[in-house]
């Protein structure tokens, strides 16, 4: 009989997903040796090579890929067994996994802080990255929840929208626009636009709202985060468009302005996503229950 840990296989699960040593030592709190000695400890068990290496990159071997299914089916029954004790313990206690995009992460925690007060025995694991790690979290079964502004098309979700999501443009406050009012939508064009990484939310609707005006823009910087396109904005690289929500702080301190702009906010919707089918622990259920109802209100 192998006599083959739990822990290893949680290690070995997570280099093989991520095909990295290095992303696996960070999702799992460890360092890289102390991960290439649980891979090590568990190649020598099983007496075959798991992995192999091509340059710089890691593959798995055949041997590799068959213990990856079994690890996956092992991990998942594993879940539902912590699912099924939560259920016993009522939301007395229990565990919430949730993934949310980069953006949605300026309010998430105020929502997550006032759910926890009222169930304060639950704990919270929050991911928080950018849309495409967080669909993969989702297709993997890695979170029971996840927040974005845009719910993919055509895989196994489902979606509902729990709050509005304006798009503003936003300016430095010396910016010669901000005195204007109903600024018209054509003036944009002479103006430079900082603008999110393909595949972001925020940039998809930029790009159908100026597609839809026949206006065409001028592209400056591309970032991958929020942060990024604030602070270019301030140091006046550009106009940027994005949620109301991430810039709350910059404007009560007059460090950006939103501008009047025809046609703006965009209005988009926050959505709470999860695979369908999902077997929802009670206090997943539950915080998604208090997203629908309350979360509007609360922010506001």
């Amino acid at each position: 009989m192998l006599h083959i840990t739990l822990r290893q296989l949680k290690v070995f699960e997570s280099v093989a997903r991520h095909l990295s040593f290095s992303r696996a030592a960070e999702e799992l709190f460890l360092t890289q040796p102390a991960v290439s000695i649980q891979i090590k400890q568990l190649e020598d068990t099983v007496a075959l090579p798991l992995f192999e290496q091509m340059g710089k990159r890691i593959y798995l071997t055949e041997a590799g890929q068959e213990l990856y299914q079994y690890s996956r089916a092992i991990a998942q029954q594993l879940a539902d067994m912590e699912l099924a004790l939560d259920e016993l313990k009522g939301l007395e206690r229990g565990k919430l996994n949730i993934s949310v995009v980069s953006t949605a992460n300026y309010f998430a925690p105020h929502l997550l802080a006032k759910f926890c007060q009222r169930y304060q025995d639950v704990t919270v694991s929050l991911h928080v990255s950018n849309r495409e790690i967080v669909l993969k979290q989702l297709a993997d079964n890695l979170t029971d929840l996840a927040i974005m502004g845009q719910p993919p098309e055509g895989l196994d979700i489902a979606s509902e929208s729990f709050m509005e999501n304006p798009l503003v443009i936003i300016a430095p406050p010396n910016h010669p626009l901000c005195d204007i009012q109903q600024i018209p939508v054509k003036r944009l064009e002479q103006e430079i636009f900082l603008v999110r990484e393909p595949g972001s939310g925020t940039r998809s609707a930029m790009e159908r709202f100026f597609a839809e005006q026949k206006i065409k823009i001028n592209r400056g910087m591309e970032a991958d985060t929020t942060e990024a396109i604030k602070q270019a904005v301030q140091a006046g690289m550009g106009l940027g468009i994005m949620s109301q929500h991430t810039i709350e702080l910059e404007l009560e301190v007059n460090r950006l302005k939103v501008l009047d702009v025809q046609g703006f906010p965009i209005m988009r919707h926050w959505y709470i996503v999860h695979r369908k089918n999902k077997r929802f622990s009670n206090v997943a259920k539950t915080f998604k229950d208090f997203l629908l109802k309350e979360a509007s209100g609360l922010m506001s």
